[in-house]
């Protein structure tokens, strides 16, 4: 393995120490999971300026600038949001040498030493050949800088800042407390899914959900104009725009949804609108699933929480699927569900006053337990084929990136 060298120029050069998560636990294919996991965050880190180079070693992945426009804050947050990742922090290498792994402690975290009331050192020695175990070096560093910041007090069991250092094979890297990660898995190594993506709170979320286990998505929206707004359409971008930090480039397909809406209200009971409406979307979903290669669909319904989520009228909705529906929210009550959405950061823009078509001739007294023979007797007379071919056809596809 290359040594890497430090220069004067170079010995502060601040960097990016990212840890993986559960792909570790990976057997005989974990390099797979490891090359995607690169590949994703080599494409996040290219909008952060100038030019991160990015590798793997010892379960750890290095974002080290290689220009001065490189933005290290926009880079770190960057990595935080790329799924596969448990932590990131900012760190600076050094040589290995006790000496200078000390004085880069000293000088890196001067500001942070400086605020803490209590600290302790913690080592990691990866390199085995390293002539000082973890606890000398931990001992070695934590005395001197006791005595360069006497107002510190060694705290062991509940510092307020712990200061790491590893020593790796490359060099040795001097970091305060980690941030944490995304976690889960890679983007693409899920497979391919279709989420039905609304202007609600749940889509969004569920979106994320499965993201995080490493499924790439496509977007399917349902529009009805005139009864729903351009601004709703807008908004429904907008909401897919703030989800790219995580899922990656997405493609929304907007579905015109008023024919199909008008003509369950003029040709089938009231309190069946909303089941057939489902069944409808769910169709259309899984059409567009077959054109992209999508191998499930995911939607953001949540047990009991309204009339068209009982059991009964899931299985209503799934009836017309050949394709697994996923339904990661199911088991979560709203307040999960709000307090996800607050920290990806859709939720303000969830709760703009723009109605989506699932508001459109909401029956007053839905069917909350439907017979599912019943359900498609009624549906008989829809000419289901006609409907839908028509709105395939003129279905908008939008490129949404980050």
């Amino acid at each position: 393995m290359k040594k890497m060298t430090f220069g004067k120029d170079t010995a502060m050069q601040e960097m990016i120490l990212c840890k993986l998560g559960e792909l570790v636990l990976k057997g005989l294919n974990r390099h797979a999971f490891e090359d995607r996991l690169l590949a994703n965050l080599r494409r996040r880190l290219n909008a952060c300026g100038g030019k991160f180079r990015v590798y793997s070693r010892q379960s750890t992945l290095y974002a080290e600038p290689q220009s001065e426009n490189c933005d290290i804050e926009a880079a770190f947050n960057a990595c935080r949001q790329v799924f596969g990742i448990t932590s990131v922090s900012r760190a600076k290498p050094c040589e290995k040498d006790k000496d200078a792994i000390l004085e880069t402690a000293k000088e890196y975290l001067a500001d942070t030493l400086r605020a803490a009331k209590s600290f302790k050192v913690e080592a990691k020695r990866a390199d085995k050949s390293f002539p000082m175990t973890s606890i000398e070096i931990s001992q070695y560093v934590g005395g001197y800088l006791h005595d360069a910041f006497p107002h510190l007090t060694v705290d062991v069991h509940n510092p307020e800042l712990i200061v790491h250092i590893e020593i790796r094979d490359a060099a040795a890297y001097v970091h305060g407390p980690a941030s944490a990660g995304a976690g889960g898995l890679p983007i693409g190594m899920g497979g391919r899914a279709v989420s039905l993506l609304s202007g609600g709170i749940d889509s969004p979320v569920s979106s994320y959900m499965m993201a995080k286990r490493g499924v790439s998505l496509e977007m399917v929206h349902f529009f009805s104009p005139p009864y729903t707004s351009e601004q709703a359409k807008e908004k429904v971008l907008s909401l897919a725009k703030l989800l790219t930090p995580w899922c990656g480039r997405l493609t929304v397909h907007i579905v015109p949804f008023t024919e199909i809406q008008e003509e369950i209200r003029r040709s089938c009971p009231e309190e069946y609108f909303t089941l057939i409406m489902r069944r409808f979307m769910m169709r259309m979903a899984e059409l567009v699933a077959v054109r992209v290669g999508a191998k499930a669909l995911v939607t953001g319904e949540c047990l009991g929480q309204v009339a068209s989520q009982t059991m009964e009228a899931l299985r209503s909705s799934e009836d017309v699927c050949a394709l697994p529906v996923l339904r990661p929210l199911i088991g979560m009550d709203k307040e999960e569900i709000v307090r996800i959405a607050r920290r990806i950061g859709t939720f303000d823009t969830s709760i703009l006053p723009y109605e989506d078509c699932c508001i459109v001739f909401t029956p007053r007294h839905p069917k909350t337990h439907p017979v599912i023979e019943e359900v498609r007797e009624i549906e008989a007379a829809l000419d289901v084929d006609a409907l839908i071919a028509r709105a395939m056809e003129q279905t908008e596809i939008v490129k949404v990136s980050y």
